[in-house]
């Protein structure tokens, strides 16, 4: 099977674009901080009613944090459950 012709770029950057002024970039500047990766959590539409914002959100979570330090606290949340 024949491969089809590859058709010419149709360029369409405006004259008034002159990428030869583009001075003083640096390639791979925010690579390392992409490869990081990042913390993002998306909460259900029904838990995100509940938090105004996304400090209300750390705020809770803290104190889920704190709870689950207190001894015995985790024995008798396992009881309930």
């Amino acid at each position: 099977m024949k491969k089809p012709s590859a058709k010419p770029i149709d360029d369409d950057l405006r004259e008034e674009y002159d990428l030869s002024q583009l001075k003083g970039g640096v390639r791979g500047k925010y690579a390392d901080r992409y490869q990081e990766g990042t913390n993002l959590v998306l909460l259900a539409p029904d838990v995100a009613e509940s938090f105004p914002t996304d400090e209300a959100v750390n705020e809770a979570l803290r104190l889920v944090i704190r709870l689950r330090k207190i001894p015995g606290a985790q024995k008798k949340a396992a009881a309930k459950a």
